[in-house]
């Protein structure tokens, strides 16, 4: 069980090169048979331990060779350069995963991932609005993703899909979007049109309670 006190609730998106609708929430293969992408939170309360944690963004950027649960990942975490040196020991400690029971999503997230790059610190832009899906996450110029409604192929209209998810170790629910991602960290790549989902969650280290 995890040892420490800790709890981040706030607007998250998770965007990647895959076609709509993630494969990995289906216990699928990436679209394409790798997966790049990143997920991104701008907390809106949250706290490790007795350091706050209110108001800050982080993203971290992935890049798997194949599906996520075979591992071998690569990952850069990027972190709101208005945080402390205290605040940014808080993000690393929760991303570490060592701070988080078993079976829990950063805790499975350090088991997969064997390449971490330095982190970047950088200024955030982060607007989100789950029921409109629309969002949008800018760090420094490293990394840049818009998401907008999918449209339907034939009249153009903005298309409405949720996943659902009770036992989701990343969100419960999540309105599926349509992401454009352009990386030109460690990890470079750059989509239009594929995946994104985006959901209000709450993690803490015994994993997701909202």
């Amino acid at each position: 069980m995890a040892a420490s006190d800790w709890r981040l609730e706030g607007e998250w998106m998770k965007n990647c090169n895959c076609a709509f609708g993630c494969p990995c929430d289906f216990n699928a293969l990436p679209t394409r048979g790798y997966c790049k992408g990143l997920v991104g939170m701008r907390i809106t309360t949250g706290h490790f331990e007795d350091v706050k944690l209110d108001g800050l963004c982080f993203a971290v950027v992935v890049d798997f060779p194949g599906a996520l649960h075979q591992g071998n990942g690569k990952m850069q975490p990027i972190v709101d350069e208005r945080a402390t040196p205290e605040q940014q020991q808080a993000l690393f400690n929760i991303l570490s995963g060592k701070y988080s029971a078993e079976g829990t999503l950063f805790h499975i997230f350090s088991l997969i991932v064997t390449t971490i790059h330095d982190p970047i610190f950088a200024p955030f832009e982060f607007s989100f609005d789950r029921d409109g899906r629309v969002a949008k996450l800018v760090a420094g110029n490293v990394l840049e993703t818009e998401v907008e409604p999918i449209r339907n192929p034939v009249t153009g209209a903005p298309h409405r899909i949720q996943v659902v998810m009770p036992e989701g170790f990343e969100h419960r629910a999540a309105e599926i979007a349509s992401a454009n991602i352009r990386s030109t960290g460690a990890i470079p790549f750059e989509t239009q049109g594929t995946h994104s989902s985006l959901a209000n969650v709450v993690q803490t280290p015994e994993g997701v309670a909202a």
